[in-house]
Parts: structure tokens; C-alpha cells; sequence
């Protein structure tokens, strides 16, 4: 049953770096508190988080996975979520619905990645108490020392609360240091027991560096430390949580979770140090009727509201969408409304999440998790409330796009469902953009990576039976000139009967870059008739948008009509807009035109050691580095123009240079001209292209 008073909830988001046994730990976590017969695997199919073919054949979390266990009379709801960079906007999004961390470590060396440094800026935004834990001991090489040197990549300060009993493949338990015991696993059962006496030493002295860790956080108490004063175990227990909630440092418990070590003490550190959403800071929102800051806090009796911080899409059951509940209570088929949309929402059904499975209840409290099925018009970020105490929550954030993919359907059946099967993917995912270029009429997807794309594009077939082919995108090139000229386009036809006559003398000069297009109307004693002046305006207009030189958009350059003549009998509209368009090849051809390619101002994260790789490769793919500055500990950010060409599959290269470690994003910054020799390249490959089109 959930709980019924939110003193009694723990949302805890499970986070960490990809690979490093997240969601290991997330299945310990339910079978140690008997949610679960046995402590499910990704590989064999078993794990309640990892529900996904494509988690199971790739043995690692694409998406955040949710489920809820009881311990010590809580009602604990775990998110386990992905760690690798390509689906870490998941992640994020449910760290808004968690109300403490389990940061997970690995015990090797050098092992922490920009993933856990996002996970760990983000949980210092949101204001996240987190308590780490140390898993895989069991393995060979494996040592706490190694986990507790990349924290200091982090900037944190380490409180470890645990000694380990044995190394390596003898590892079988830990030492509590506050309270003296030891607890010993065997066949994922655990015996209380004294602590071994060849530790006495190491217990000793890790025990006043954890009692001189406590101390330093909290003032009172580091006075009775300096005056020789003896700490009590209830004193130290309240610095723990005080300091564990104020980030002041990081608890750090111990375990291996394959074997179900250290998984009770983990459980009871989430019941003890962590929040519970009543303990959290009230929520900040807006009243959409009057534009006031308004506040719900975690109360049963305030009236109701909720965030909306993930969507799942199955064809079969529809849409569910997840929430955490702010204020108030949920009740079945209560009616409410969406008040980022602005539109009528009824409840339904409320649903906790188990895994792939769901069960009902029929209220839910304020701080509680659950589903809603079949809500009209709801997505990821928006806000429920009672209509009467309105309020909209800050929508979660945007997460730019690093790659993109030209996609065209295999079928012209699946060219029918294409757009509503990625549409419905995007419900579900967030990070995933699809959009039709209008310049080069491909439809484009765009995402965090590589492998979140070609995620994305197994979902399609297996999800709603729509095969793609991917390819990389045209890089929408644009046309200008870089000087001015003049030219007559004169359309003269005799067919029997009336004629074809039109005659105009145009001049063109280039304008600055991303002004667009103007046309001058400099035409004196009626030499062209006002009547037919904006069908030459209307046929320079048509010649835009396909190009001349490359069937590339035409852009930042101005026409000016300014002579001309005309035929009383067979001049017509048409006469002069087939005129236009001859002048304007003509002049075109004649004004040193050149192609544009799109600059994207990139922004690279990366350690210290790989500036200077970074920066070279940057060199080589015509990029101009606009400078670097520090960011936290061994980090930095470079900043530089490069064009859009050079970077269609740069999320792969970076990762290889970097080992992993690098990220970065980009946006559009403006177009410059082609280099000639590239420019070359590229206009005999549009022609050939345009040759091959028309047979």
C-alpha cells in the first residue's frame, strides 16, 4: 500500500556513469527489502528495471525504470536511471521527481566520466541530498581507495561510514563505524557478528576521520570535538543527517550488489539521511491567471497540483504518463487541469509503477509517484492542478541536439506511419527531434548520439513496425553574390495572334549576411507599365529558392529594376516574370557568386590532459577556437565556430579522443562562404546530383 502521510516516502533516484552497476543495485535494493524473490540481472531478463529488448541486448539502461519497495514502515520508490551520455536527458528529467540520490561509484581507478559530473551539477541544482555507494568490491583490483580519488574529480568531501571485511573476490561484509558491528553476507544472507580483530587499526583510525568529518560540518560540534569532548552516538547520528542533507559531504557505504552485500545498511541510510518530500523546500511555480510566484509544499490538505517528469508510450497500452504529486491528494477519476497546456484533464486510474508491471490504488498522496493512462493532451514537463488553485511548474529542460541523421521510410507503407510512430517516440523521449528541412526536404532526426538514434530507429520497427534508412544529412548550403551587376532579360515570342513581349534591366548587389532579400522598384517615365512591375518583382522571387549555381537557396543580396520596355498588344504578366528570371540568371552569373555553409558555435567539455588534441582536431576541420575557460575541477570549456559540414559525425570522434570523458553541444551561429576549393567540390556534386534527377 502507499504511503498515506509524506514523512513516510523516500524518492530515490539511483545515479551514476554508465556501465558502473546502477541498476544492479536498484534490483539488490528490491530483493533485500523482499519486493523482490531474487536480485534480477539485465542479461538474463530478469532485472525490474531493464524491461527493454534493447536493454537486454545491449545489457545497459536506455531509459529510467521505476518501481517501490517498503523498508522500516517507508514507502521507498526507486528510479533507477541511464548513466551513458546518449540517454542521460532521462535522467535528468526524473531527478525532478526524486527527493534524495544513491550516487553509485565503481572501485577502480580513474574512472569517473563527464556523465557523473553532469549527474553531480545537476543534483547540486536541484538542491538533491545524495548518499554514494561503493559497489563491485568483489572484484579483482577493486579498492575503496581508488572510488574515494575520483570524488576529488567531483570537489567532494568523503564520509565514509563502512570498513570492508576481505578484498577482492574474499570480500564478505562490512563494518558499521558508528555503531561497532559487523555484518557479514553469505548466499545473500547477512549475519550480525563482532568485527574482525586483524581490522582493529584500520577500524580505529577510520572511525575518528569519520567522527572529525561529522564534526567539521556543524559548528557545536566541532567545539565539543576541539574542547576533547566525546561525541554520543545520538549526536553523530544527527551530524550525519544534518550534513548529508546540507551536502556538506558524502556518506559513503560499501557493498558488491550481485552478492547483496551492503544492500540493508544502503536501504537504511535512505530511510535515515535522506529527505522525505515533506522535508524538502516547497516547490516554486507560477499562477497562470495573474503572473504571481505561487509555492506548494509537500502537504496532504493543500490543494492539488503535480509535475509530469516522464511519459511511456506502448501501442498496445497507450500512453502513461508519470508524475510526482507536489501538493494534496490524487483520487481516481478526479478532475483537474493541465495548466502548462491549458487544458481538462480526468485522473482515471492511478497507478504505481512496477517495473513493466502496474498496480492500482485509489488515492495517492503529496510526494507520492504514479502513472495516469490515457491523459488527452498531458506530456513530459507539464503540471496537473486543481482548478481552482492553479499553478504551472517550470517545464524540464531542453537538452540540445548532437547529431542528426536524414531518415526516409522503406516502404511507402511505412512512409505512411512514419511521422505518427516518431511523433509517439517523441512523447517518450525527449531528447529526440524530428523535423522536414524545407530547404533540402529530408525529414531529420536529431538526438543525443548515435546510439540514441539507432535506439530510437529499433523502437520504430519493434514498437509500430516502421522501417527507416538513415543517411547523413545535406548540410543546407545557401547561395549569395559578392559583387554587383547588371543584365537585360528580354522575353520576345511570336506564335500567331498576340505575341510574347517582356524587357527588364536589373541590377544586383550583395547586402550583409543574414539580411535576406530586397527588391527596388527604380523604374522612371513608365518605360515598364505599373501593372506588370510585380510580376518581375514576383519572377526574381521564384529564382530564390532554387539557386543558380548549386540548386542552393539564394539569400543576402538586392534587385533593382531600373529599365526596360514593353509591347502594348503582347506584353503580359507572364512575359515579364519569364524576363525576370532571365535577367536575374544573367546578372547572377555575373555578380562572383558563392556558396554559404552553415557555422555552429560548438562548446566542448572536456579534462585539462585533452586541450590540446581537442583544439588540433578542431584546426582540422576549419574551425576557429573563440577561446576556453575553467569549469570545476580539471574541466574545461572550448568555445568555437566550426562549420556545420565538419561536425555531421563528430559525437563519435570526440568520444574517441577523450576516452569517453568529452561532451558538448551546438547551435547555429551564422553562414560564411565556402572556401573555393571545397565549393568546387560541392557544386559538381549538386549538378552531377541535378543531372542524374532529370535523366
Amino acid at each position: 500500500m502507499p504511503a498515506d502521510d509524506p514523512t513516510k516516502i523516500r524518492n530515490v533516484a539511483i545515479v551514476g556513469q554508465g556501465g558502473v552497476g546502477k541498476t544492479l543495485v536498484a534490483d539488490a535494493l528490491l530483493f533485500a527489502s523482499g519486493a523482490n524473490t531474487r536480485i534480477g540481472r539485465t542479461e538474463d531478463g530478469s532485472s525490474a528495471f531493464d524491461v527493454e529488448p534493447e536493454e537486454q541486448r545491449r545489457r545497459s539502461s536506455i531509459a529510467a525504470g521505476l518501481h517501490h519497495a517498503a523498508w522500516r514502515k517507508t514507502d521507498v520508490n526507486l528510479i533507477d536511471t541511464p548513466g551513458y551520455s546518449n540517454f542521460i536527458h532521462d535522467s535528468r528529467n526524473c531527478l525532478y521527481a526524486a527527493s534524495g540520490v544513491v550516487f553509485v561509484l565503481g572501485p577502480g581507478s580513474g574512472e569517473i566520466k563527464v556523465e557523473a559530473e553532469k549527474m553531480w551539477r545537476w543534483c547540486d541544482e536541484l538542491g538533491l541530498a545524495r548518499v554514494g555507494f561503493v559497489t563491485r568490491l568483489d572484484r579483482e583490483r577493486a579498492s575503496l581507495h581508488n572510488a574515494l580519488d575520483d570524488l576529488k574529480a567531483l570537489g567532494v568531501k568523503p564520509a565514509v561510514l563502512q570498513v570492508p571485511i576481505g578484498a577482492e573476490a574474499a570480500f564478505e561484509g562490512v563494518v558499521d563505524l558508528l555503531s561497532g558491528k559487523a555484518y557479514v553476507y553469505k548466499d545473500e544472507k547477512v549475519q550480525e557478528t563482532q568485527p574482525p580483530a586483524a581490522l582493529a587499526d584500520e577500524i580505529a583510525a577510520a572511525r575518528d576521520q569519520l567522527v572529525e568529518t561529522i564534526a567539521e560540518a556543524n559548528d557545536e560540534l566541532l567545539e565539543k570535538y576541539l574542547e576533547g569532548t566525546e561525541l554520543t552516538p545520538d549526536e553523530l547520528r544527527a551530524g550525519l543527517r544534518e550534513g548529508t542533507r546540507t551536502g556538506k559531504f558524502l556518506p559513503i557505504l560499501l557493498g558488491a550488489a550481485v552478492k547483496g552485500i551492503g544492500i540493508q545498511p544502503l536501504l537504511d541510510a535512505i530511510v535515515d539521511l535522506l529527505p522525505s518530500p515533506a522535508e524538502q523546500p516547497a516547490w516554486k511555480g507560477t499562477n497562470p491567471k495573474t503572473g504571481d510566484e505561487v509555492e506548494r509544499s509537500a502537504e496532504p490538505n493543500a490543494p492539488f497540483s503535480a509535475f509530469v517528469f516522464k511519459t511511456l508510450v506502448d501501442p498496445f497500452a497507450g500512453k502513461l504518463s508519470v508524475l510526482r504529486i507536489v501538493s494534496g491528494k490524487a483520487t481516481t477519476n478526479m478532475d483537474v487541469v493541465n495548466t502548462y497546456r491549458d487544458g481538462k484533464e480526468r485522473l482515471g486510474h492511478l497507478l504505481k509503477l512496477e517495473g513493466k508491471k502496474q498496480s492500482q490504488v485509489a488515492t495517492a498522496v503529496a510526494g507520492d509517484l504514479i502513472a495516469l493512462a490515457k491523459l488527452k493532451d498531458t506530456a513530459t514537463g507539464d503540471t496537473l492542478a486543481d482548478d481552482k488553485h492553479p499553478i504551472v511548474y517550470p517545464p524540464t529542460p531542453d537538452t540540445p541536439a548532437a547529431i542528426s541523421f536524414a531518415l526516409s521510410a522503406k516502404s511507402k507503407a511505412d512512409d505512411d506511419k512514419l511521422m505518427t510512430a516518431l511523433h509517439r517516440l517523441m512523447e517518450e523521449d525527449t531528447a529526440l527531434r524530428v523535423h522536414r528541412d524545407e530547404q533540402t526536404k529530408e525529414f531529420v532526426v536529431s538526438g543525443s548520439g548515435q546510439l540514441h538514434i539507432e535506439v530510437a530507429i529499433e523502437r520504430l520497427k519493434r514498437k509500430f513496425g516502421v522501417e527507416v534508412e538513415l543517411k547523413a544529412p545535406k548540410v543546407p548550403y545557401k547561395e549569395t553574390i559578392k559583387g554587383t551587376a547588371k543584365a537585360q532579360g528580354k522575353h520576345k515570342r511570336q506564335t500567331g495572334g498576340h505575341g510574347q513581349y517582356g524587357d527588364c534591366w536589373l541590377e544586383l548587389s550583395p547586402l550583409p549576411r543574414g539580411t535576406g532579400f530586397e527588391f527596388e522598384d527604380d523604374v522612371v517615365g513608365g518605360v515598364i507599365p505599373r501593372q506588370f512591375i510585380p510580376a518581375v518583382e514576383k519572377g526574381v522571387r521564384e529564382m530564390l529558392p532554387q539557386g543558380i549555381l548549386a540548386g542552393y537557396p539564394i539569400v543576402d543580396l538586392k534587385a533593382r529594376l531600373y529599365f526596360g520596355s514593353y509591347h502594348d498588344v503582347d506584353s503580359s504578366e507572364m512575359s515579364f516574370k519569364i524576363a525576370a528570371h532571365l535577367g536575374f540568371k544573367k546578372a547572377f552569373e555575373d555578380s562572383r557568386p558563392v556558396l554559404l555553409e552553415p557555422i555552429m558555435l560548438v562548446s566542448i567539455t572536456l579534462p585539462d590532459e585533452f586541450m590540446g588534441d581537442i583544439i588540433g582536431d578542431l584546426n582540422s576541420r576549419r574551425g576557429r577556437v573563440l577561446g576556453a575557460e575553467p569549469k570545476g575541477t580539471g574541466q574545461q570549456v572550448i568555445r568555437a565556430n566550426v562549420p556545420l559540414a565538419e561536425m555531421l559525425r563528430y559525437a563519435p570522434d570526440l568520444r574517441s579522443m577523450t576516452q569517453g570523458r568529452g561532451d558538448f553541444e551546438m547551435e547555429l551561429a551564422h553562414y560564411d562562404e565556402v572556401p573555393p576549393h571545397i565549393a568546387d567540390k560541392v557544386i559538381k556534386e549538386a549538378q552531377a546530383a541535378r543531372a542524374e534527377k532529370h535523366g
